[in-house]
């Protein structure tokens, strides 16, 4: 048994597959959400929606076609991209003057 899924893999997993009977035709399943960043997507899951975790806040990713073999982390950044060269705080005296117009 230690090369069969992992029991909160298996969990998820459930949920989703739980989530997508429930809907009706034509319908997305509601949000799933998981902590599960390592998760790799397999083809079963295609078609649902996870909230992954992203440290601060769940992001609802709708899992298709293209993204198995990914990782659900992949999906929802886990940080703030950083704005090289803009002016403001820490730069020099000048820089820190933003006009408004």
């Amino acid at each position: 048994l230690g090369r069969d899924l992992n029991v909160k893999v298996r969990n998820f997993i459930r949920k989703l597959r739980k989530a997508k009977t429930a809907t009706g035709v034509g319908e997305k399943p509601h949000v799933v959400k998981t902590h599960l960043r390592n998760q790799i997507v397999m083809p079963e899951m295609v078609g649902s929606v996870a909230g992954v975790y992203n440290g601060k806040a769940f992001n609802a990713v709708e899992i298709k076609s293209d993204m198995i073999g990914h990782y659900l982390g992949e999906f929802s950044i886990s940080y703030i991209p950083t704005r090289h060269g803009r002016p403001g705080v820490g730069g020099t005296n000048t820089s820190k003057f933003i006009p408004l117009k």
